[in-house]
C-alpha cells in the first residue's frame, strides 16, 4: 500500500489561519479519497508559514471494482421516466432487466464500475480541494483564475512504496506538481527533492525548516525558559501568543532583550499588553518584584552576530511604543490625582446603546443596584456605590483608549491616586469577571456586588428593549453575562431573590426609556430604597403614583402590567443557562426541572442545593424505586379524578384502613411529614430526602397488597385520598413528576 505526500508551497500564510487550513486540507482530501473508494490507514496534516502539508499512510493503490443493482420504474412506465433512470444509472435500455415484484414487473439496472488507479483519483480530489479551499480571505495573482490565501508557488504530490516514489501528475493554472520543495527562505538555497514523508521532514530540517507547529512551539518555550532561568527570571505564560509566534517562523531563534529603565516601572500589564499586541514579544518578569524587566522575541534566522542587530532593531521599535504608553500613563495619573472627574463627566458623551443611553446613565443604574445588593453580599453600601461609579472611569483614560483590553485593570491603578480605598480599586479590576467558564470569580464583597450589578443591568437592559439572544446569535454576550451571574452567586453562596432584582432594574430601564433625565433622576432618588425592599409591585409603584400624575401615571400602570412577563422570561433564560452549567457538573436536566417547579426558584443557591440533594437521592435504589411508586400513585389519582370529576385531596382517615400495609402507610406518611416539614423550612434537604426514602417500602407494600379501586366506595375514596397525600408530601421536597423514567 503506497503512502501519499502533499505539500502546497506559497508565500507566508497568516499565523491565525494555518492550523485551520491544515485541518481543512486533511478533511477535503481524506473525504474525497474515501468517497472515491480509496481507504487509508492514517493521515496527518502540518503547517509552516509557507506550506501546508498532508501525509496519508496505507492508501489503496487502486479503488476496488464495484457492482451495484439499482431498482428502476415499473415496466410500462412513461418513456421519460425510463430515460431519466437510464441517465442516472449510466446504462443503455438493452441493459435493463425485468423482474417480478409484489407490485408487478420492475426494471433493474446492474451498474459495474472498474477500479481506478490511486494517482488519477488523487489528482482529481486535490485539484478540487485547491480550487474550492475555504480560506477566510483569498487573492488572485497574475493572469490565472486560481485563488489562494497568498500566491501559490508549487505543488508537491508523490505516491511512494517499496518500489520507489512517483509524482502524481497535476497542472493547476500552470502550476505543475512535482517531487521538490524549498527550504528556509534565507538559510537554504535550491530545490529539495524528496521520496516520502520521512525523507521530506528530515531534508526540511536540514534546510532550516521545522515542519511541526507543536515542535516549533516546544522549542520556543524551552529556549525562552532556559534564557530566563539563567538570569533568575520567569516567562509570563501566554499560550495564545506562543501558538501565534510558532506560526510566524519556520526556524525559531529565541533572543532576549532588555527593557530600558525609563519604562520598567510602568504597570506590568501595560508592558505585557504593549509588547504582546504590537511586537509579539513574550514578557519576562522578576519573580521577586513581579516587574517586567526583559522581553523575548523570536527571530526566523540565525545571524553572525547572534541576533544583536535584530535585538537592537526590535528594541528601537519597542521603546517608541513604550514611550507612548509612558506618556499615556503620566497623563492619566495627573487626571486621577485630581479626582478623575473629567473621565466620569466624559462618559455622558459615550453611548452604551442607542436605546439604553450613555455609559453615565448605565453607571447610575449599576450604582443603584450595587447598593441594593450590598447587604446580601455583606458589603458596605456607600463603599459599593463609590466602587460602582469608579469601575468604568478608566474607559475615558488615554491608556484604555490605546489598549481597550486593559479596561478595569487601569481603573485599579488609578484608584489609589484618586484617593479611593483598596476595595474600590479591586472592584474596578474585577467587575467584569468572570468573563469565561475558566475565569476566576471575585470573592471580595464590594467586587461581587459591583460585578453582579454590572451583569444584571446589561441583561435587564437588553430584555427591556427586546434584544434577546436568538438561536446561535448573541451579539451582546448575554449568555456569558448570565453564566457570570450564576457563578458569582453559586461560588460565593449568595442568597439573592433574582426576580425582585429583575423587577427593580427593569423598572429603572422603563423609566429611562420613557422619561426625561430630570424625572428619571428624581424617581430613582426617591425610590431606590423602596424598590430594594419591595420590588416594583408594592410600595414602589404607589410612591411613583403619589409623586407624579398625568401621562406618567398611565405609563407606569402599563409598566406594572408588562414587567412580570419580562421578568419571568429573563428568569427562564437564567434557568436554561443553569441547566447547561449543572449538566457539566453531572446533574440531570430532569432533576433540575423537578426543582425549578418548586417555590423560590429565583434563589439559585437554594435551587442548586435542592438539586444536588435530589440527584444524590435518585442515585440510590430507594430513590429510583420511590419515584416509580410516586408516579404510579399520581397516575392512578389523575385518572380517578378525571373519571369522577372531583379532586381527591383531603379526608384520608386511618379508621377506614382495612389492610395492615394500608395502616403502615398511614403511619409512614405521618412520620415522613413530621420530618420533612421542619427539614424543608431549615433547608436541610439531606434530612428531607432521607425521610422521603423511608416511604419506599411502605408504598411498595401498599400497592402489592391493596386494590385502590375497591367495590366499597368509602374505601375507594379513602385510598385515593391516601394517594393524594403521598403526592402532596413528596412534592413538598421536589416536583417528582418531572423525573424521567
Amino acid at each position: 500500500m503506497p503512502d501519499l505526500l502533499i505539500e502546497l508551497f506559497s508565500e507566508e500564510i497568516p499565523a491565525r489561519m494555518q492550523v485551520r487550513a491544515a485541518e481543512d486540507l486533511k478533511k477535503l482530501l481524506t473525504d474525497g479519497l474515501v468517497e472515491a473508494g480509496l481507504t487509508y490507514a492514517g493521515a496527518a496534516s502540518l503547517s509552516t508559514p509557507r506550506r501546508l502539508t498532508l501525509a496519508v499512510e496505507g492508501l489503496l493503490a487502486q479503488s476496488p471494482d464495484t457492482r451495484e443493482e439499482r431498482k428502476g420504474p415499473k415496466v410500462g412506465a412513461p418513456d421519460k421516466a425510463i430515460e431519466g433512470f437510464l441517465r442516472g444509472a449510466g446504462v443503455a435500455r438493452e441493459q435493463l432487466e425485468e423482474r417480478d415484484t409484489p407490485k408487478g414487473p420492475v426494471y433493474f439496472a446492474t451498474i459495474e464500475k472498474q477500479g481506478r488507479p490511486a494517482a488519477d483519483i488523487i489528482a482529481e480530489v486535490l485539484e478540487a480541494a485547491i480550487r474550492n479551499f475555504p480560506w477566510p480571505k483569498s487573492m488572485r495573482w497574475g493572469t490565472g483564475s486560481l485563488r489562494w490565501v497568498r500566491p501559490l508557488h508549487s505543488i508537491l504530490c508523490i505516491l511512494s512504496d517499496e518500489a520507489g516514489a512517483s509524482v502524481v501528475p497535476l497542472n493547476i493554472d500552470g502550476i505543475k506538481s512535482g517531487d521538490t520543495t524549498q527550504g528556509h527562505r534565507f538559510m537554504s538555497k535550491g530545490a529539495i527533492s524528496v521520496t516520502g514523508f520521512d525523507d521530506y521532514e528530515a531534508k526540511l530540517k536540514a534546510a532550516k525548516v521545522i515542519l511541526s507547529p507543536s515542535e516549533r512551539a516546544d522549542h520556543i518555550w524551552a529556549e525562552a525558559q532556559n534564557a530566563a532561568f539563567a538570569q533568575g527570571l520567569e516567562i509570563v505564560d501566554d499560550k495564545g501568543l506562543l501558538a501565534e509566534v510558532a506560526g510566524l517562523v519556520e526556524w525559531p531563534v529565541v533572543l532576549m532583550g532588555d527593557i530600558a529603565d525609563d519604562f520598567i516601572n510602568l504597570p506590568p500589564e501595560v508592558l505585557q499588553t504593549s509588547m504582546r499586541e504590537h511586537q509579539k514579544f513574550f514578557s519576562v518578569k522578576n519573580p521577586k518584584t513581579d516587574r517586567i524587566e526583559k522581553f523575548i522575541t523570536v527571530a526566523n534566522i540565525e545571524t553572525a552576530d547572534n541576533g544583536a542587530t535584530i535585538l537592537a532593531g526590535n528594541q528601537k521599535v519597542l521603546f517608541a511604543r513604550l514611550a507612548d504608553a509612558k506618556f499615556f500613563w503620566e497623563n492619566d495619573i495627573r487626571v486621577a490625582e485630581a479626582g478623575g472627574q473629567p473621565w466620569l463627566d466624559s462618559l455622558s458623551n459615550v453611548t452604551f446603546h442607542n436605546k439604553l443611553g450613555t455609559e453615565s446613565d448605565r453607571i447610575e443604574r449599576i450604582a443603584a443596584m450595587a447598593s441594593a445588593l450590598a447587604p446580601a453580599v455583606s458589603a458596605d453600601a456607600d463603599l459599593t456605590q463609590k466602587a460602582a461609579r469608579w469601575a468604568k472611569a478608566d474607559l475615558s483614560s488615554e491608556m484604555v483608549y490605546e489598549f481597550p483590553e486593559l479596561q478595569g485593570l487601569m481603573g485599579k491603578y488609578y484608584a489609589g491616586p484618586a484617593g479611593h480605598p483598596v476595595e474600590v480599586a479591586n472592584a474596578a479590576s474585577e467587575h467584569r469577571s468572570p468573563l469565561g467558564p475558566s475565569d476566576d470569580v471575585p470573592s471580595a464583597p464590594v467586587s461581587v456586588a459591583v460585578a453582579l450589578a454590572d451583569k444584571l443591568d446589561t441583561l435587564t437592559g437588553f430584555w427591556a428593549i427586546d434584544e434577546k439572544p436568538t438561536g446561535s446569535k448573541d451579539p451582546f454576550a448575554l449568555r456569558r453575562a448570565a453564566l457570570g451571574v450564576i457563578r458569582l452567586v453559586l461560588d460565593n453562596g449568595l442568597r439573592i431573590e433574582l426576580d425582585k432584582l429583575f423587577d427593580a432594574q427593569l423598572l429603572r430601564h422603563e423609566i429611562a426609556l420613557n422619561e426625561n433625565g430630570d424625572v428619571r433622576t428624581a424617581l430613582l432618588r426617591d425610590l431606590d430604597n423602596e424598590i430594594a425592599d419591595h420590588g416594583v409591585f408594592g410600595a414602589a409603584i404607589r410612591t411613583i403614583l403619589d409623586h407624579f400624575d398625568g401621562d406618567l401615571s398611565k405609563h407606569l400602570e402599563a409598566v406594572k402590567e408588562s414587567l412580570p412577563d419580562t421578568s419571568s422570561d429573563l428568569l427562564g433564560f437564567f434557568h436554561d443557562r443553569l441547566k447547561v452549567y449543572l449538566k457539566d457538573k453531572g446533574i440531570r436536566h430532569d432533576v433540575i426541572d423537578a426543582c425549578l417547579a418548586m417555590p423560590g426558584n429565583d434563589d439559585l443557591t437554594l435551587l442548586v442545593k435542592r438539586a444536588e440533594a435530589l440527584a444524590t437521592f435518585l442515585s440510590t435504589d430507594d430513590g429510583e424505586n420511590l419515584i416509580q411508586g410516586v408516579k404510579r400513585a399520581s397516575n392512578i389519582l389523575t385518572q380517578a379524578e378525571e373519571k369522577d370529576g372531583v379532586e381527591y385531596s383531603y379526608g384520608a382517615d386511618v379508621k377506614f384502613a382495612e389492610d395492615d400495609s394500608e395502616k403502615a402507610l398511614f403511619a409512614a406518611l405521618d412520620a415522613a411529614e413530621a420530618a420533612i416539614t421542619p427539614a424543608m423550612k431549615a433547608e436541610d434537604f439531606a434530612t428531607a430526602m432521607t425521610a422521603m426514602a423511608a416511604l419506599r417500602a411502605p408504598i411498595d407494600a401498599f400497592f402489592e397488597a391493596v386494590q385502590i379501586n375497591a367495590d366499597n366506595q368509602v374505601i375507594r375514596r379513602n385510598r385515593l385520598n391516601l394517594l393524594s397525600r403521598i403526592r402532596t408530601i413528596t412534592s413538598g421536597v421536589a416536583h417528582l413528576s418531572k423525573i424521567e423514567g
